[in-house]
């Protein structure tokens, strides 16, 4: 049971938060985008653009905002929820749509804990600590509160069952809210929320995995990592022990399965047993996520990570820990092995992925739906193994791939488009976002309004199709949605940018006009919509390059055709004489 004094811990929490500048850090205009900076550490662009990543989640907020807000169009919303069972659950983040999800929230919290705790540094020399510490403190509260009882997680408030495009005040009623319990359990739900909460108890207890990495964000806080612990160690005792039994979360609340059904829990088993080994100084539950690893053979997998799957990311941190602590009885050479024959199949090949013509690493269903994600995962992943690759010559090819990923990100793709909203002329103008577009009618979002009403400052987009061509239309949400998730690892590679890159992104060598001048022509093939999935469209000045290569091949062909009829009859004239 919870105690009065840990209640009122959960209130006075925000008072003891890092204090935000005055004055607040505000996206520039995109146009500054396209200006090439004077270098240096910390590079101004890499520390406007972890800024505007960090904005992005303000535009997502639910419930009673700050009287500070940095967002002006946002407004207070969805306060009544929880009232059903009667809680207070309002606040937490809106995900791409005016629902709030448990599971990739705490995915998306797990993977900016972790990427600040390696490469925290960059936000302290980018001045954007504060409002790190402020993200993540929305997030976590919120998590609290969704943790109502040591066996009771919500995973979900509100449904699609009324779909709604519009602004945040008049989202519709009623938003029920979903949960897990003793008796109708979610494995999955529960450990990666404890993963969550003691990755990101690392971070404000300032736990450094080594000095390897830049090391922490200063946002150290003792009782607040403390309390995050707590609940760290009471939800992976839930996810273990259930009365229920070991389930993944969707079998409990079907509803939830609709946007995010999970795959399996094996993964959240390991990855929650190795923050907590860390936080705890743990070795049996270091060797109880080694168990995981072997009893749910999770070393047969070799796709994508995200938020449904986290298996990419536990060799990595097995190897981290191993190589930090010894005495837990890990192997880091071991991990290296197993951590290289993944990524070994990302850049040398011989995996399910692929990279596209451009550039991109795609993977068949994974990324056909929101592309740019498996790449930016992949990259951040890598980023983060390169000081423990075995060698000199991995290291490099690592980090070169790892830092191509991120440029085509950046603008270094066919399309000539940065897919980060707000940063540069060419970004998407349409991301697929009710919050943001001004419209109230759900049959016509594309062109009603007809430009955005807002800017989603800092939004990652879900990005190109399997030929790099981006359509930039706002009812298409495989190419234009954003969600909490798709920025997690921007964020870690952009703090790692601040730190060591005093080159500009690429994007800032790109002149308004030039995604233009590269915009496909007709329809996308996708989920959404089918007209163009006669294969790959070229743009305008693709099809006047190849209306010329097609003519002048058919006056060539039309040339030996004449050729070879001239030949045929002078034969017939020859055997006539």
């Amino acid at each position: 049971m919870r105690t009065p004094l840990l209640l009122l811990l959960v209130s006075w929490q925000v008072v003891a938060q890092v204090p935000l500048p005055e004055p607040p850090f505000l996206p520039q205009n995109a146009s500054a985008g396209a200006s090439p900076s004077s270098g240096g550490i910390p590079n101004p662009q890499w520390s406007s653009l972890l800024g505007n990543l960090l904005y992005f989640y303000e535009a997502q907020r639910s419930g009673k905002l700050p009287s500070a807000k940095r967002v002006k169009w946002r407004n207070d919303s969805a306060l009544t929820d929880g009232q059903d069972v009667k809680l207070d659950l309002t606040g937490g983040y809106y995900d791409a749509d005016y629902i709030k999800c448990t599971f990739p929230l705490s995915f998306t919290v797990m993977s900016i804990c972790w990427g600040a705790t390696d490469f925290g540094k960059g936000y302290d020399l980018a001045n954007q600590t504060p409002y790190l510490d402020d993200m993540l403190r929305w997030s976590l509260n919120w998590l609290i509160k969704a943790h109502a009882a040591n066996n009771t997680l919500f995973v979900q408030i509100a449904n699609g069952e009324n779909p709604y495009w519009g602004g945040d005040q008049g989202i519709p009623l009623p938003r029920p809210s979903y949960q897990i319990n003793d008796t109708s359990p979610g494995t999955d739900a529960a450990a990666g929320t404890a993963a969550a909460f003691a990755a990101c108890s690392n971070l404000y207890a300032n736990r450094i995995f080594s000095n390897s990495y830049s090391g922490p964000a200063t946002l150290q806080n003792t009782t607040y990592a403390a309390t995050l612990l707590e609940h760290a160690q009471q939800l992976f005792t839930f996810a273990t022990s259930a009365s229920g039994g070991l389930r993944v979360y969707q079998d409990s609340v079907p509803e939830a399965g609709k946007a995010y059904a999970s795959s399996g829990y094996g993964d959240e088993l390991a990855m929650a047993a190795l923050f907590l080994s860390w936080a705890t100084n743990s070795s049996s539950l270091y060797q109880q996520a080694q168990g995981y690893w072997q009893q749910y053979s999770l070393s047969n997998y070799n796709g994508v990570f995200n938020w449904d799957d986290k298996t990419p990311g536990l060799p990595v941190l097995f190897a981290q820990i191993a190589q930090a602590n010894p005495s837990f009885g890990g192997n880091a050479s071991t991990w290296q092995t197993v951590a290289e024959k993944y990524f070994d199949g990302i850049v040398y090949s011989g995996g399910p992925g692929y990279q596209t013509h451009g550039g991109l690493l795609y993977y068949d269903g994974d990324s056909k739906d929101a592309s740019l994600n498996p790449a930016l995962n992949a990259a951040m992943l890598l980023t983060r193994y390169v000081p423990l690759a075995s060698t000199q010559s991995k290291k490099n090819d690592y980090w070169n791939y790892a830092k191509a990923q991120v440029s085509y990100a950046l603008g270094n793709n066919p399309m000539q488009a940065p897919y980060i909203v707000g940063t540069n002329p060419n970004s998407p103008q349409n991301p697929h976002s009710a919050l943001a577009s001004g419209g109230n009618n759900i049959s016509n979002i594309n062109t009603y309004p007809a430009q955005e009403a807002y800017i989603l400052y800092g939004a990652v987009v879900g990005g190109p199709d399997k030929y790099d061509r981006f359509f930039d239309i706002r009812g298409d949400w495989p190419e234009t949605e954003a969600a909490l998730d798709y920025n997690a690892p921007m964020l870690t590679l952009a703090a790692m940018h601040v730190l060591n890159d005093t080159a500009d992104p690429f994007y800032t060598s790109l002149k308004a006009g030039a995604y233009d001048s590269k915009k496909p022509q007709g329809m996308p093939c996708d989920d959404v919509y089918t007209e163009g999935c006669g294969g790959p469209q070229l743009s305008e000045g693709g099809q006047i390059a190849l209306g010329a290569i097609l003519g002048l091949t058919g006056l060539a062909i039309f040339s030996l055709l004449a050729w070879w009829g001239m030949l045929s009859l002078k034969g017939q004239h020859e055997l006539l004489y």
